[in-house]
Order: C-alpha cells, then structure tokens, then sequence
C-alpha cells in the first residue's frame, strides 16, 4: 500500500509535513521521503529506509534542515519516492500510491516515443513512480499528462504532484484509494488518511472524488478535472489498513469495525468465555462482537509497541511471521483454562494465526475459536499492493481448494466464494483444521457489506468474490 501528505501553505510547511507524514506509517514499511518547495531555495528532498526504524527517528534531522511552504510526503511499502523531475513541464516532485499490471506495455509504448531509459531499482524492477511521471511527460501540459496516466494504467493510481505554483492532486479514476482534504487558515493539506490533519489545526474540507484532479494552493482547492460517476473504493480499507480514526466516504474505519463485529455475533452459536481481537486491527472487530453477543472483551495477549513499530518489519515473509509472534505477550491469568474466540482482521496465508492458536495452546487456553472479520481471500488484490505476494498460492484459500480439487484450472472458484454452498463450508473446515482452531466462521460479504453502509456496486470486493 502506501500513504501520502502534501502541504500548501503562506508560512514554512515542513513541520506540518513531517507529522502529517509520519501519520501515515502503519501504510509502509520499506521507504519514505518528503520533497519540498521553497521560492529562494527551490527543490529539497530527502528519502530514506524504514525498515529497521521508525519515521521519525530518520527524519528528525532533515526536518531542521528544510524549507519550504510547498510540500509533498510519502511512506512507501516499495518504492523510493517522492521522486524530482525536470521535464518540458518545468520541475516537479511527485507521489504516487497505486499498483500498474501493464508496466511492460506502458514502458515499450514510452521508448517508441523517445524516451531513452528508465533506473531500475535493486529488484530489477522499474520505479512505479518514475514511470507515472514519464507518462506524464508524454502530454503538451501537467493536467492532460495526469488524466493520460489515469486512462492508461491497468490497476489503479493515485497522484502527487508538487510544482512551484502549488500541489495537484489526482484520485484514482475508480477512486480505489481515499484523498481527504483539510484547511486551516493560510494553508491547506491533502492526504490519503483523513484523521492526518486533526491535531495539526486542520478541519475537514471535502474528499476528492473518483478520477477528479484538482490544484492545491494556499488560498484554496481549485477543481482541473470533474469526478467521475463510478467508484470502485477498496472495502478492506475499513476492515484493517485504515487507521481507527480515519474515515472514507463519510465512513468512520472504528464504526465500521464495531458494525463487523456486531453482525458476527449475530450469526454465530459459540459461546466461549472471553472475545479478544488480535491487536491491532482485530481490536474494534472484538468490540463490536462482545457488545453485541454479551459475551466479556478481554486482551489475553498484549502487542509490545515501545521500540516494535508496524515500520518496524523486514521484507522476508518468514522473518515478518516471527517477529509478528514476538511482538504478542501472553496474560496468562486471562488464558489458563479459557475458552477463547479470536478475531482478526484476516486470513491470508494463515502462517501467523496458526502460531497465535498455538501460543494460547501452550498459554493454557483450552478453545480457540476463530472469526475473521472479513470473507475468504480467494483472490489476490489486482489494483492495489495489498500484499507484494508473487502468487495467489499463498493464499491458504488456494492451497486448500488445490488439495480438494486435486487440480485448480478446473476448480469453480465461485462456488468458494459463497456460503451457502458445500465447497466453501468444506473449505472452511479444511482451513480450520489445517490451523488447528476449534472452529473457524468467516464474516459473510453480504454482512460486511452492510457494515460498510455503503451501496454494493461502490465498493470493491474482487479479493473475496473475484468481481471486478
């Protein structure tokens, strides 16, 4: 994924931008930056890894040594960016947040124009962002080249793009990702989580919609091109990336959690003794169940965060999985002899929920039941790098239907994706088993739906049914 702040401001933007970035670090792990723009100095910008520290303690310095009242930020889960341009355009800096399938494409048709290479980066692969901006570049002015790009890429994008003059902003034509606007007086902010700007003075102006691009300046927000019609906003967004106190589409990410859990509850026969959510995402979902089910919230196991950031995370899946173990210590007098129901946001490869069912085991627990706040994952994101997964093979979904199938391009993966049919109950059960839980119920998409609140044909739901 990845998150975004860009500030437009009469006075020096740079603390504004440093905050309002590091709010966005439960969104990456590997990169951030901020570029900023100042009349006397011009361009600045710094990036560094955050891999193996947290935002602020990387950028703590470069803060001093800013300046500017025009600023764009990013923290990225993959790529180096902001990236600065010099072009036909004059010189910009530019964020992007998205995923593009037709990379290849997009890069043979850029060389036919002219253009003579592109940097890779250590993977080999090509600078998502840097080839946004050469898309860019292929049009006569800044706004014909962003809504080319919209119209071109297979996937999604979301774009900043930070100029002398001010920041465009561009959502992505289907509007997968948010972009929520705030103003305070002298000055305005745009950003992908809108809970970003609270506490830095800032109040709510307007969410941009669908495919809309607009110009941000210090005096004010100026619509360049109108949103469309059609919306297509990731609804896993509410269920784990988004921050508890965001909202999208007027949704609050925490209401929505409550409304998952509630809806659960009302579906569900167990009966166990305590309802805990796995920290953090998990939490609201918890929540939600024991108000409604009327069985005790409890946290038999606490997320150790002083010095074990989300950014905190090495890229190596297997390492990911025992440090995400590592981070949970047990409350043992919450655990011994309990039957337990566990709520997580997900199941994606099931690796590190079995080794959280494991460790209550050994904690003491007698049953763990386990209710994921969302339906299966039967297939892999396509418009946003909701995980850098190489194969849908790693979803625990696919690994179980090729066991019952004997052969996947046989498999009607439809019937897995609906509850009322056999295939998905033995899925289901298969899954529970191989994971040891003492049962195992996934959220039905028609509840999650309604804890959303939002009509069906807004959201997208390709992960769990597969419909684009």
């Amino acid at each position: 994924m990845g998150g975004f702040f860009g500030v437009a401001a009469k006075e020096d933007c740079v603390f504004d931008l440093f905050f309002g970035t590091d709010y966005h670090s439960h969104l990456g792990t590997r990169r951030a930056g901020m570029a900023v723009y100042d009349p006397e100095k011009g361009f600045d910008r710094s990036i560094h890894n955050i891999e193996n520290a947290p935002f602020r303690t990387k950028f703590d310095k470069d803060v001093g040594e800013m300046k500017g009242n025009l600023g764009i930020g990013c923290i990225s889960d993959y790529e180096p960016q902001p990236l600065i341009v010099r072009s036909h355009h004059g010189t910009y800096a530019i964020v992007t947040v998205g995923k593009i399938n037709n990379t290849d494409a997009i890069v043979k048709e850029i060389f036919k124009s002219g253009n003579t290479h592109f940097l890779e980066m250590s993977g080999g692969d090509i600078n998502a962002t840097e080839l946004v901006a050469a898309v860019i570049n292929q049009k006569d002015n800044l706004i014909e080249g962003i809504r080319y790009a919209q119209e071109i890429i297979d996937g999604s994008m979301t774009i900043l793009l930070l100029t002398s003059k001010g920041i465009y902003a561009a959502r992505d034509r289907l509007g997968r990702t948010p972009v929520a606007i705030g103003k305070k007086e002298d000055a305005h902010c745009v950003c992908f989580e809108s809970f970003a700007y609270l506490n830095l003075g800032y109040t709510e102006e307007r969410e941009l919609g669908p495919g809309e691009i607009v110009v941000i300046t210090p005096e004010g927000v100026q619509t360049l091109s109108q949103p469309g019609k059609e919306m297509k906003i990731c609804t896993f967004l509410w269920v784990y990336y988004g921050y508890p106190s965001s909202s999208y589409e007027g949704i609050s990410v925490e209401k929505m959690r409550y409304n998952c859990g509630a809806l659960l509850a009302k579906r569900d026969s167990a009966r166990p003794d305590i309802v805990a959510g796995v920290p953090d995402s998990g939490t609201a979902h918890a929540i939600g169940y024991a108000n409604t089910s009327g069985i005790p919230f409890s946290r038999p196991f606490i997320k150790y965060t002083p010095t074990w950031p989300r950014s905190f995370m090495p890229t190596i899946q297997s390492k990911r999985n025992l440090i995400a173990k590592m981070k949970l210590i047990p409350v043992h007098d919450l655990i011994q002899n309990q039957s337990l129901l566990l709520i997580d946001d997900s199941i994606v490869r099931g690796t590190q929920l079995r080794e959280t069912t494991e460790f209550l085991y050994q904690s003491g627990a007698r049953e763990v039941h386990v209710r994921p706040a969302c339906p299966p994952l039967v297939y892999g994101c396509k418009y946003l790098n909701f995980s850098r997964s190489t194969s849908e093979m790693d979803l625990i979904t696919r690994r179980v239907i090729l066991e019952m199938e004997g052969d996947l391009s046989k498999a009607d993966l439809q019937k897995y994706t609906d509850p009322e049919c056999q295939e998905y109950q033995d899925m289901v059960q298969n899954i529970g088993k191989k994971l040891n839980f003492t049962s195992l119920q996934y959220h039905r998409l028609d509840d999650m739906i309604q804890s959303v609140g939002i009509d069906r044909c807004k959201l997208c739901t390709y992960c769990w049914d597969g419909k684009e």
